[in-house]
């Protein structure tokens, strides 16, 4: 099969140029010129500027509204690497505090990309395929918690992938968000391996309105099914004391 865009010879520096353009704006700031451009690049000015009615028509630049400088657009954000923030000394010693009343795993999630990121992780017990649970949500507790916050879960699963003959099928998963949603709890029987599961409470911010991250128990299947009163009270408590240190 053939390429159905083949490079030319020229058009790999012109894709280097284009990328430089952008350094350039993100190095200076709002407000650039393209003859300030220009000058740094080295480029002709004519080059410069197709470049950057290119890079706004692509809405990864926007021309200021005195339309002599530039700035970065809408697209140049998906560029980068969202940061997780690093939880305090405070947030560890919470989740700490809890590993040292139960015998299961313990993990604490942040949900400030978007995605499930894992960032406390029990050393004693460490979590299944984190790179999964981050790219398959409907698969995993904390995953769940995150779903259950969208006004439409399936604009961010973009694969229903199964794992196990327990992995949630679209209807099971829309019974299951709505219960978390009116219940703040969140299971997962061996959905995303066999002999693992695991219980997931909300952390919110203070006033209650925004989830900001999740704190999980991981064990045996069976008993994640069970009704485990005792340690989802537990979960809600130290989720409790998290709020203020991870808003």
């Amino acid at each position: 099969m053939t390429d159905p865009l083949p490079l030319s010879g020229r058009q790999p520096r012109a894709v280097r140029s284009a990328l430089a353009v952008l350094e350039e704006v993100v190095a200076a700031g709002p407000g650039i010129t393209a003859k300030e451009i220009s000058a740094a690049l080295r480029l002709p000015q004519a080059t410069t500027y197709r470049l950057l009615n290119l890079l706004v028509d692509e809405e990864y630049l926007v021309r200021l509204p005195d339309l002599r400088g530039f700035a970065l657009g809408r697209r140049a954000a998906r560029l980068a690497l969202p940061l997780t923030p690093v939880p305090s000394t405070a947030a560890r010693a919470v989740v700490a505090h809890l590993r040292g009343m139960v015998r299961w795993g313990v993990h604490l999630a942040s949900f400030a990309t978007g995605h499930v990121e894992l960032v406390d992780t029990d050393p004693d017990h460490p979590p299944a395929e984190p790179a999964l649970i981050a790219r398959y949500p409907h698969a995993s507790a904390l995953g769940k918690l995150l779903l259950a916050e969208q006004p439409q879960w399936r604009a961010v699963v973009r694969d229903l992938r199964r794992f196990t003959e327990h992995t949630v099928d679209a209807a099971e998963l829309d019974r299951q968000l709505a219960g978390i949603a009116e219940v703040e709890l969140a299971r997962q029987c061996g959905e995303l391996r066999a002999d693992r599961g695991c219980l997931a409470v909300p952390v919110r911010s203070p006033d209650g309105t925004t989830l900001v991250a999740g704190l999980a128990l991981a064990g045996p299947p069976n008993r994640v099914a069970e009704p485990n009163e005792e340690l989802v009270a537990l979960l809600r408590e130290h989720a409790t004391r998290l709020a203020p240190l991870l808003a």
